[in-house]
């Protein structure tokens, strides 16, 4: 065991390298947990290819470290998805992978099948994966080099320093992660914590339920992080006992272990935050009241970031007895099918669907554009992952980002609304 002070990311790291301590800028080979990724064309069906045909690999010596997801493409029914998925299904069924199909996005199911555990590391070819640091995982997303991690069974990668937030407070009423994360990323900027982790502390930060922190650490690629992560405490822990099929050992950062950076954010001073069309960046953050009165015509609650039942619990409390705007179709698509059944045993998605909103089977097809896409001229408020051009539909269409909160407030209104307004 080290001596070193160490974050909580470098002990993951240093446990997943074999080593005693690992410093940032090290650059070192990993042994992950899991693997994981989900189907999609471009990607998986041609690390398939290479696996087998470009590296001669036709056995799996520990195939319960790969995990598999079928959630996207799953809403057409065409020839053209069953092809892709097929390609997927035969492939884990060579190689002995446990694929996961239409349970909903793989991020959170990764989660519900007690595979995000304390002290653990995940890597994806997709950088959301950071949201398992809600548990005290390290999830990091390498794109293609994730071939490399199949192949060999680990990955060389740098060790990353680590940026603290000292969160403080309680969010007001009307207001979540969501902003938390926008606000973190006005002030720092889209480039504030390039190469590091955000390590998220401090009393705030254990006011926070484990589906909060999910949908904060998920959306750290914004700020130019390779990952978000929280210290385990009994909430994360509580989860991880109902969850955990197989031994865990929780990790937590030493009280004096060195940091890139440290930032102190109250939660209480946190404002609704609207993000423009185009992208994530800091310019494009302005508080709600900058933006109120711009129509919409789509709002869309759901995706990875903000499907799950903190975000139906929000939309429901503001849509509560009342109606969607006439001309704005509202879209609600729970994260995992596991959060669909306990919106429906709250009562949750009758609250929505009287109120007019339609209600989709979990999947990541509304977020990407794939299930009904934006046409041209139409803005829509989002709480999906990404807003630039084209990510939901036409390419002249303008995809506003915002809370659970701020997306059902502004269906409610048919205008980008402040949903502490709406609320009162």
């Amino acid at each position: 065991m080290s001596t070193v002070p160490q974050t909580i990311t470098e002990k993951i790291l240093a446990r997943a390298g074999g080593v005693p301590a690992v410093s940032p800028g090290q650059n070192l080979p990993f042994r992950p947990d899991h693997m994981v990724a989900y189907d999609f064309p471009g990607y998986t069906d041609v690390m398939f290819k290479q696996m087998h045909d470009d590296f001669g690999i036709t056995k799996l010596d520990d195939p319960e470290r790969y995990l598999v997801f079928i959630d996207h493409m799953l809403t057409k029914g065409d020839e053209r998805e069953e092809k892709i998925h097929q390609v997927t299904r035969d492939w884990c069924e060579f190689y002995g992978v446990t694929l996961h199909e239409a349970r909903g996005i793989g991020h959170q199911v990764t989660a519900e099948l007690g595979y995000a555990l304390p002290g653990r590391f995940l890597i994806h070819f997709d950088g959301h994966v950071s949201g398992l640091g809600a548990f005290g995982a390290l999830g990091w997303g390498v794109r293609r080099d994730l071939l490399e991690a199949w192949v060999t069974g680990q990955i060389y990668l740098d060790v990353p320093g680590s940026v603290r937030f000292d969160l403080s407070g309680e969010f007001a009423p009307g207001v979540d992660n969501r902003d938390l994360i926008h606000a973190i990323i006005s002030r720092l900027g889209a480039d504030g914590c390039a190469h590091q982790v955000m390590e998220f502390g401090g009393p705030g930060a254990a006011t926070m339920s484990i589906g909060r922190r999910q949908g904060l650490c998920g959306m750290a690629m914004f700020t130019g992080a390779v990952s978000a992560i929280f210290n385990p405490d009994e909430v994360s822990l509580e989860f991880a006992k109902r969850v955990a099929k197989t031994p865990y050992e929780p990790l937590f950062s030493d009280p004096d272990a060195s940091y890139t950076g440290r930032h102190a954010f109250d939660l209480s001073t946190v404002e609704p935050q609207v993000v423009l069309p185009g992208s994530a960046r800091s310019a494009n953050t302005h508080a709600v009241g900058e933006l109120a009165g711009t129509s919409v015509t789509k709002a869309f609650i759901g995706s990875c970031a903000s499907g799950r039942i903190e975000d139906i619990r929000a939309a429901a409390d503001v849509l509560g007895g009342k109606k969607v705007a006439a001309g704005v179709e509202l879209n609600v698509v729970p994260t995992s099918a596991e959060i669909h059944r306990q919106a429906e045993g709250e009562g949750l998605l009758d609250v929505l669907r009287t109120a007019g909103a339609n209600i989709a089977t979990s999947s990541c097809d509304f977020c990407f554009g794939y299930q009904k896409p934006l046409a041209e001229g139409e803005n829509c408020i989002s709480t999906g992952v990404l807003n630039i051009s084209g990510r939901m539909g036409s390419t002249a269409a303008n995809i506003y980002m915002g809370s659970a909160y701020t997306v059902a407030a502004s269906a409610l209104t048919g205008r980008i609304s402040d949903p502490r307004e709406v609320r009162e």
